[in-house]
């Protein structure tokens, strides 16, 4: 395929309706420098000088396809205090609709902190709460699914194993939405593989198809194997297992892996690569691209994001600079 016909398959990606159901978290960056190790343990004392605010998890897919240039509403349960508050906040300022967004007050919001000293990532601290949502608190989200799921060009559910995907109603529910016309795109954990058994297209990277098919994926030939496994278990139509820098095999039944390599020259930050990956196979295949098309846009948009400090976005317009800047390399 010609670099012209990647962007003309690229134009295809924006203007879709999308569907975002998933575990739904706020990413806090703390901003800081370092110049003393602390006199108390033998730990960096990290000067604070700003605080910033992201979506994070399934609310970063919602982001990165929005930057897309698609029409996206999000779905989910949220609690009331705070850091929920600010994350709707978030939201409504990035333009999603945020009509599927259930409150609950029985549980906190996940929030990531993320503290970050000349560029680098000191430490994590996670707040959160991992139990599987009962399913009265899941029936309000589950009555909005059942009015509105039909509305969308494809819907995308986003695993981070927060309770939401373990909540004994929705994972009930969840097959109706399996096997129709509009197509369902899932980043599971492998844990809850189950869950969505049927699914148009899955998305893991290695060390979650490992998990998920009790295979060590260790090199091309073993990534072979647990892919046919993931589409044998879950009988979905494609499985996408993404490798970092060995690149992202797209398995379908009866074809051949489709792959390409990964095309990134500089990493500073993975974090939400693999929601910008999701996002991009997924849009190509609601658009009626090709396996092969979709992993190369989506390659391209890896590319981009783990240039990026943060759990960042991108524009279709960059996606097509990383294309024409490959061509031209390949031309020189």
């Amino acid at each position: 395929m010609t670099v012209e016909q990647e962007l003309t398959s690229l134009k295809k990606l924006p203007g879709q309706k999308i569907l975002v159901l998933g575990d739904l978290m706020l990413d806090q960056w703390m901003w800081g420098n370092v110049s003393r190790i602390s006199p108390e343990a033998p730990v960096p004392v990290v000067d604070i000088n700003r605080t910033t605010y992201t979506p994070g998890g399934a609310a970063n897919v919602v982001c990165n396809l929005l930057t897309l240039g698609c029409e996206v509403t999000v779905a989910g349960l949220i609690g009331t205090d705070e850091t929920g508050q600010r994350l709707r906040r978030l939201l409504d300022e990035h333009g999603a609709g945020c009509q599927g967004l259930v409150l609950n007050d029985r549980r906190r919001t996940t929030v990531k902190t993320r503290i970050i000293a000349h560029s680098q990532q000191v430490v994590r601290v996670d707040q959160e709460d991992r139990a599987p949502f009962a399913d009265e608190e899941a029936a309000p989200l589950i009555e909005w699914l059942e009015e509105n799921r039909s509305k969308y060009d494809g819907i995308f559910l986003s695993d981070y194993d927060k309770g939401l995907f373990t909540c004994p109603a929705l994972s009930s529910y969840l097959p109706r939405m399996y096997g129709g016309e509009t197509p369902v795109v899932a980043g599971p954990k492998p844990g809850n593989l189950e869950v969505f058994r049927g699914v148009h297209c899955l998305t893991l990277n290695a060390s979650e198809a490992g998990g998920a098919t009790g295979l060590p994926v260790t090199d091309d030939a073993s990534v072979e194997v647990a892919g046919k496994e993931l589409l044998r278990l879950t009988e979905a139509k494609h499985a996408l297992i993404t490798r970092g820098e060995h690149g992202m095999p797209l398995f379908s039944p009866s074809q051949a892996s489709a792959s390409e390599p990964a095309f990134a020259t500089q990493v500073y930050d993975v974090s939400g690569a693999g929601d910008t990956v999701l996002s991009v196979v997924g849009l190509g295949l609601c658009a009626g691209l090709s396996p092969q098309t979709c992993i190369r846009l989506a390659s391209h948009a890896a590319a981009v994001v783990v240039r990026k400090l943060g759990t960042a976005t991108l524009t279709t317009d960059e996606i097509a600079e990383s294309l024409r800047r490959r061509s031209t390399s390949w031309k020189s």
